[in-house]
């Protein structure tokens, strides 16, 4: 069952929609979307998202070893804002800058 994204809408004095309140509901691929919120009742709107491919490729298909022979480089974040290379080639850090 598909976890969606939605966004309630708010108006902003005139100037359009705003931005409201972001929530996720479990339905079924073949329910219609949802139009209003759950327990408000204000209308929403579904936002796209990302689609999860961790089913497919579990721990064990996503080992280092197969990143490294595929070809990717990991990271793994050593402080804020800093990452260091654990895998493959590319530099030995990435700092946020």
């Amino acid at each position: 069952m598909p976890l969606y994204v939605y966004q309630v809408i708010e108006a902003n004095d005139g100037e359009g929609e705003g931005e409201g309140q972001v929530f996720e509901v479990l339905q079924d691929m073949d329910e219609p979307p949802l139009t209003h919120h759950p327990e408000t009742g204000k209308p929403v709107q579904r936002l796209l998202g990302t689609p999860s491919t961790l089913r497919k490729w579990g721990p064990s298909k996503v080992s280092n070893q197969n990143l490294e022979r595929l070809g990717f480089t990991k990271y793994e974040r050593s402080g804020k804002g800093t990452y260091e290379k654990k895998l493959g080639t590319g530099p030995q850090t990435l700092n946020r800058g």
